[in-house]
């Protein structure tokens, strides 16, 4: 079963899926931001072509594992998301998920105009590498 893990932003979201096997996550592209109407159509786009049965969508919590103004934003986005389409959708604390992505990009010594074109696609991965080991 194929996996689809997004890390929602502002501008970008990260894009990452499963192997079939469900056991290691790859980063497949970064979405620039339209409206959300175009982006939920763009992601039910990618869920077809990657053959997905499940969707892994990161909710950015405060250090305190409260809910701020970015995690009220992306259960809107998770709720448009279930509403057009019919397949599981959850969302896993992404706390950390970004720092980590920037270190791991920082120590591959890419530069920081490589690293912007990257690093959500890479927190896509590691929200989804993260949920995939707690399953397995």
């Amino acid at each position: 079963m194929k996996i689809m893990g997004l890390d929602v932003g502002d501008k970008r979201t990260g894009v990452a899926v499963s192997d079939a096997l469900g056991w290691t996550a790859q980063g497949k592209e970064v979405i620039q931001t339209k409206s959300l109407g175009e982006d939920i159509a763009y992601i039910e786009s990618l869920i077809e072509k990657h053959d997905v049965e499940k969707i892994v969508v990161g909710l950015p919590k405060n250090m305190d594992g409260s809910l701020g103004p970015r995690a009220k934003k992306v259960l809107n986005f998770v709720e448009e998301l279930k509403n057009k389409i019919d397949l599981p959708v959850i969302t896993w604390d992404e706390r950390l998920s970004t720092v980590s992505a920037e270190r791991t990009l920082i120590n591959a010594d890419l530069s920081r105009k490589k690293r912007k074109k990257v690093i959500d696609k890479m927190a896509a991965v590691i929200i989804l590498q993260n949920y995939l080991d707690s399953i397995s």
